[in-house]
């Protein structure tokens, strides 16, 4: 039976991985340049991902695109990539694996015949070297797929060229860490806004890395939210416990917004001082799959008492106005109280709990909390 509906359907030659860089634009327009139709596919993680300017590609640089969530794929594959990570917490062999095998599973949708990357021989010490790209062709299965149209000339002939649906003539053959050559592609495409060389992805950042290694470690299933999470105000863990506060109204506002039902707000009362919020999360052994809350029937570790108390006082001493009530004059040596907010964000007074703890502001509590520490991530990285 003939389906009426894909004679309409938008159909495309190729489909590209599109980071938003210069090297995955550059990748699309020497195709297009040989009048081949490629959809562009813009991959986002907890970690990476651009989705607002899926406009701006399509007006500045004449390229269509759409966005492709692997944010639960990606989660899995962190905890103990097959291939390792790179200089901080980037996988980068397999997060270029996966991106190829969902792209691969794309191609009949788009009904696509091949696949095409941006990369560049040479320009990576992880993920592109010669046998590493050949790695990544092999263990994402797309061998007779893939096409990385600007270092063309220096690989070997794919079944397109081979074909002659793409004229390897015309592509180039560009290698090395050296950008002359993109950039003088770029001009004679007519670029002119050309995107930073920073692959933005927050993995392969020193203080974003130290920021993930704690929740990896201890959350049995960390979700995209946790991630987000660590990336807002002062962060700070004692142990198993982890605490985020605010360093300004700005930080208050988000870390609130970012409130789960399960979560800790901390707040002076009848003083100014930031937000704190304590992530209560099931620490159980991961068994797989990531849902951002846990297994079925898991229940957070909930924070006793001593543990409250400890985490009001290390907050409330981030508030001047506290520490100097607690340290001068007549109050001198008088707690501070601190609300204790638990339950659903909007659940109003029937299902929120709201406890009043006296504390003395202190930097230095039983528990010692402590900001994330670089070293942690090389620490990590040894258990596998």
């Amino acid at each position: 039976m003939h389906d009426a509906n894909a004679d309409t359907k938008p159909r495309y030659h190729a489909l590209a991985l599109l980071s938003g860089g210069l090297d995955s634009i550059l990748a699309v327009k020497v195709l297009q340049e040989q009048g081949l139709r490629v959809l562009g596919l813009h991959f986002v993680s907890p970690f990476f991902g651009k989705p607002h300017l899926i406009g701006h590609w399509r007006t500045v640089y004449g390229i269509e695109a759409v966005n492709v969530d692997i944010r639960r794929a990606f989660l899995d594959m962190l905890v103990k990539p097959a291939h390792g990570y790179g200089k901080h917490l980037n996988p980068c062999v397999d997060c270029k694996i996966l991106m190829l095998r969902h792209a691969r599973a794309l191609l009949p949708k788009y009904g696509a015949s091949f696949l095409v990357s941006g990369e560049v021989l040479g320009q990576r010490p992880m993920s592109q070297r010669a046998d590493t790209l050949n790695l990544i062709r092999k263990d994402a299965d797309v061998k007779d797929l893939l096409l990385r149209p600007l270092s063309a000339q220096k690989l070997g002939l794919t079944p397109m060229e081979e074909s002659g649906l793409v004229d390897r003539a015309r592509l180039p053959g560009i290698w090395g860490r050296g950008r002359k050559d993109q950039l003088a592609l770029a001009a004679h495409f007519g670029i002119t806004d050309i995107p930073t060389p920073a692959g933005g992805c927050n993995l392969a950042e020193a203080e974003a890395s130290a920021r993930y290694v704690p929740i990896l470690a201890n959350l049995a299933d960390p979700g995209p939210e946790d991630f987000r999470l660590s990336h807002l105000g002062r962060q700070y863990w004692a142990g198993p416990y982890w605490l985020s506060i605010g360093r300004n109204q700005r930080d208050n506002e988000a870390l609130e917004a970012a409130r789960r039902p399960t979560d800790i707000l901390f707040r002076l009362d009848d003083l100014p001082g930031p937000l704190a919020l304590g992530r209560q999360y099931a620490p159980a052994v991961r068994t797989g799959g990531v849902d951002g809350g846990g297994h079925p029937g898991q229940s957070p570790q909930l924070w006793p008492a001593d543990v409250l108390a400890d985490a009001a006082a290390f907050a409330a001493s981030y508030s001047p106005k506290a520490r100097t009530h607690s340290t001068e004059g007549a109050e001198a040596g008088r707690p501070v109280v601190v609300l204790v907010r638990r339950g659903a964000p909007d659940g109003g007074t029937d299902s929120e709990n709201v406890t009043k703890i006296a504390v003395t502001p202190a930097r230095q509590t039983p528990l010692c909390w402590a900001e994330p520490k670089t070293q942690a991530v090389a620490a990590w990285k040894r258990r596998f």
